[in-house]
């Protein structure tokens, strides 16, 4: 029994290393985790005051409180934190779901019911939506992004919205479901969030023709 007690010994600090070491790096990695997201609510908190296209790698530094290197070290270029961003806010600050409407038998209960959660979502989301559709229109890389997050609930809801829709009615649902069309309705206009999608409702009706 003697004998083995080194070997015993040596197995069990073996065993405390292990220990040791797994904990080390698990502390490690929550540590960059920490890191990394701070970094992301950072750029997005810039993009949605400065816009991405006007964000720098060294404001989103200053303002997550780390060196430039490590931001680099977390994105080696603007795309990568753009994809972060982009799918941070997907993720905290989601879309509504068309298909939550697609049994909606009558078309202007359908639009209504639509349009008022796309005019919520756009009223939580104003600031950050109003600098990233504007730096879209002159920044290929911030478009391309938006386009890849964006565009798929867009064409859903002119798929579902525009069910059994003439032109002319899908051309006026295209306005209706523009966030600048929200913008000049309630932020510029004065009108409420119900009175907004009320009037284009009526809007895309009226284009029905005789």
């Amino acid at each position: 029994m003697k004998m083995s007690e080194p070997v015993n010994m040596t197995a069990r600090a073996s065993a405390s290393k292990k220990k040791t070491r797994t904990y080390t790096l698990k502390k490690r990695a929550e540590s960059q985790a920490q890191t990394r997201q701070r970094i992301v609510e950072a750029a997005v908190d810039l993009h949605s005051s400065v816009g991405p296209a006007a964000t720098t790698f060294s404001m989103v530094a200053d303002r997550a409180g780390v060196q430039r290197h490590t931001l680099y070290a977390h994105f080696p270029d603007e795309r990568s934190l753009l994809l972060a961003c982009s799918g941070y806010t997907a993720e905290h600050h989601p879309p509504p779901n068309a298909e939550l409407w697609r049994g909606i038998a009558d078309n202007r209960e359908r639009l209504r019911t639509g349009l008022m959660a796309i005019y919520g979502w756009f009223e939580r989301n104003a600031p950050r939506l109003g600098c990233v559709l504007r730096d879209a229109e002159s920044h290929p890389l911030v478009r391309e992004i938006s386009a890849m997050r964006i565009g798929p609930h867009m064409a859903a809801y002119r798929e579902v919205l525009g069910a059994r829709l003439n032109a002319r009615q899908r051309a006026m649902l295209q306005l209706a479901l523009s966030f600048y069309t929200w913008r000049t309705l309630v932020r510029e206009g004065g009108l409420t969030q119900a009175d907004a999608v009320e009037a284009m409702v009526q809007a895309i009706d009226g284009a029905a023709g005789d």
